[in-house]
């Protein structure tokens, strides 16, 4: 049984839904009869949920092979062609251009005093 105390000494972040689990046993359970166990299956489902993420990582895989179907569908109109890339300037370019200074980050002193 869990106690819901994480290694940093608070509460787990399941341990709310572990308490729902065990209020409802509490409620719909005895020691004689156990039939309301069954009423008791969402709030336990919502505590492996919570432990697992197995819902949430099924969903997030279905939203991401249906975001790859449409992109594959619909491929951008205005999407660059390789020789657009080419010729923005960056791969061709003459060599002064190509030179680019970097800024300087921290000021220094010049010979005349001046920063």
């Amino acid at each position: 049984m869990s106690s819901g105390y994480g290694l940093a000494g608070g509460p787990s972040r399941c341990f709310p839904f572990w308490q729902e689990v065990l209020a409802c046993y509490v409620t719909n359970t005895s020691t004689d009869d156990d039939s309301g166990k069954a009423k008791c299956t969402p709030v336990l489902d919502d505590y492996y949920e919570c432990l697992h993420h197995k819902k949430e990582a099924a969903k997030t895989r279905a939203l991401q092979a249906a975001y790859r179907k449409a992109q594959a569908a619909h491929p951008r109109e205005d999407a660059p062609s390789a020789g657009q890339i080419r010729s923005l300037g960056l791969l061709d370019a003459p060599a002064p251009e190509k030179d680019i200074k970097r800024p300087r980050v921290i000021p220094s002193v010049r010979d005349d005093g001046v920063a």
